[in-house]
């Protein structure tokens, strides 16, 4: 794809690929955020704007990537983060750069253990170790019907926002770090082993099976911010369906979850 321009107005830098997505419903929503300029740069190009000088221009950056995983060896391989890429990056958020990661960005470099404490959790393809203990994969569930409940109307990233709303959408049963974050909604799903399938399972050519895989029960957070000095991240769960794209409470959702990370609410 290269690089795309949505309109004009509060820059925002885009990075994608790496995970299967719908990129027509994608875009489109892009070029709906009112008063909004979108670049969509793709992996692994999109490593090279990680950058203090090159990612100057851009009030906020938009993670819809999932980089560290190489899906081409079976089981997948573990690939770290360049150090030029971590140093760029830790040069970059001692600025106020806004930071948003959307759904599949929570599984990015899962060798890069500050990352995941940036974002507040971790979503895992194979057993790791995280914050010291070993853990099994992730769980996914695809194209699940689901009621979020707003769990901080006043946050301006839920301005505008009913105080429930419905998608269609892919859960995760995953880390969430809870004592470190600001919860800003929960889904209703049953977030237990039952009713998810094992990531592992799905990479090694196992899809929808969750056999001898005994995951703890996880958290209902979808939705959450940090932030750390200047810094502020967001980060929202769902975001796999052309559906949830088009849908206008998600679209306010990313919109307004970009202006507050770029200090523009």
């Amino acid at each position: 794809m290269g690089i795309i321009n949505y309109g004009a107005g509060l820059k925002v830098l885009v990075a994608s690929k790496g995970h299967p997505y719908a990129r027509d419903g994608f875009s489109d929503m892009l070029d709906s955020l009112p008063g909004m300029a979108c670049t969509v740069v793709e992996q692994p190009a999109s490593q090279a704007f990680i950058d203090p000088e090159l990612a100057a221009d851009y009030d906020a950056l938009l993670f819809y990537d999932m980089p560290g995983v190489d899906f081409s060896s079976q089981p997948p391989e573990l690939v770290p983060p360049p150090p030029d890429l971590v140093r760029n990056f830790n040069a970059l958020v001692e600025r106020e750069v806004g930071l948003v990661f959307l759904h599949h960005a929570l599984a990015s470099w899962p060798l890069w253990p500050e990352l995941g404490e940036l974002i507040g959790g971790r979503f895992f393809y194979n057993p790791q170790m995280c914050r010291g203990e070993q853990v099994l994969d992730s769980g996914y569930r695809h194209d699940i019907e689901q009621t979020f409940t707003v769990v901080a109307p006043e946050h301006p990233v839920m301005e505008g926002l009913p105080a429930r709303f419905t998608l269609t959408d892919e859960p995760y049963l995953c880390q969430v770090f809870e004592d470190d974050v600001q919860p800003l909604m929960t889904s209703d799903y049953r977030f237990d082993r039952s009713h998810f399938f094992s990531a592992q399972h799905a990479v090694t050519g196992k899809m929808f099976c969750n056999d001898d895989w005994h995951h703890p029960d996880g958290s209902c957070l979808a939705g959450w911010t940090r932030e750390a000095g200047r810094l502020r991240v967001v980060y929202l769960q769902p975001g796999d369906t052309p559906g949830t794209f088009a849908d206008h409470h998600y679209r306010q959702l990313l919109a307004n979850a970009i202006r507050w990370a770029a200090r523009r609410s």
